[in-house]
């Protein structure tokens, strides 16, 4: 048990000392000095006990080998949705690509036209002076 005793006051508040009654000699202390004695443990108590350590750790197995099949489901989704998202990505190229192809050979033959085309004039206009020239010369003679 503590005793405490009122030190001196000061303007912040009060302080005080405790002092502990001292302790005999013959008192017993709280804590015994020996254990609490066991009662004995029967057979079949130890097997109950066995079981349910068994059981335990099958459950605690069970849990674990559910743990690593969720988790290695789990990867082949992963895997799987990479594999899938890398096709579609193939393929978007792969669309892109033959597009881009086929507007150039569209670009490309439109441009041979207008140039056959430029041709097929120019080749018109020439002939069409060959003929003015020969017709000159003719009359000329």
């Amino acid at each position: 048990m503590a005793v405490t005793g009122e030190l001196n006051k000061r303007a912040s508040g009060q302080a005080f000392e405790v002092i502990l009654s001292p302790s005999t000699p013959d008192a017993k202390g709280e804590f015994p000095l020996s254990p609490l004695k066991k009662k004995a443990t029967s057979l079949d108590e130890i097997k109950r006990k066995l079981e349910a350590a068994e059981e335990r750790r099958k459950s605690h197995e069970a849990e674990v080998l559910k743990h690593l099949a969720e988790k290695r489901e789990h990867e082949r989704e992963v895997i799987q949705k990479a594999m899938e998202e890398s096709c579609n990505f193939s393929k978007m190229a792969e669309e892109k690509l033959n597009q881009k192809m086929e507007a150039n050979k569209e670009n490309r033959s439109a441009r041979m036209a207008a140039l056959n085309e430029k041709f097929k004039e120019k080749d018109k206009k020439l002939e069409e002076v060959r003929k003015n020239k020969e017709a000159m010369k003719e009359r000329d003679n």
